[in-house]
């Protein structure tokens, strides 16, 4: 696998924010990396009634039209006006989206820094549904 430096920069070479109205698109890109190696990329698009999608979301859709499901590392950036770049945890519904596509991304390694990684599970507490509570006697 590449560092994650060079998926960083992948991400960040996606990066092209275009305002309509009050909406940007493309303001926060992602990049990851599948268990076969493959990279895929994509964008947020900010739209009105919650239509819209995270840049992790369009990385995942990529993927999977790839006919891929298991990624072994995602990253997500954002870029300031001054071009300082941040690197962003996937939020809730994001994390949850990476673990519904195939049970080995629960294992997905989560790029949270240029020095700083984590894996799914970590990030996702109480993931796996739990066993049935037993009968309660009266």
């Amino acid at each position: 696998m590449r560092e994650n430096n060079d998926l960083i920069s992948v991400a960040q070479a996606k990066l092209n924010p275009h305002r309509v109205g009050d909406r940007l698109f493309g303001d926060v890109a992602a990049a990851l990396e599948t268990t076969t190696g493959a990279i895929h990329a994509g964008v947020c698009i900010d739209t009105g009634s919650g239509t819209g999608f995270c840049a992790e979301h369009a990385a995942i859709a990529s993927m999977v039209t790839s006919g891929e499901y298991a990624i072994a590392r995602i990253v997500a950036v954002w870029q300031d006006a001054k071009g300082g770049l941040t690197v962003l945890a996937p939020c809730g519904r994001c994390r949850e989206f990476i673990r519904q596509m195939d049970p080995s991304n629960i294992e997905t390694t989560i790029i949270l820094s240029h020095g700083r990684t984590a894996p799914l599970h970590d990030l996702i507490p109480e993931w796996e549904w739990p066993e049935p509570e037993p009968p309660v006697p009266f």
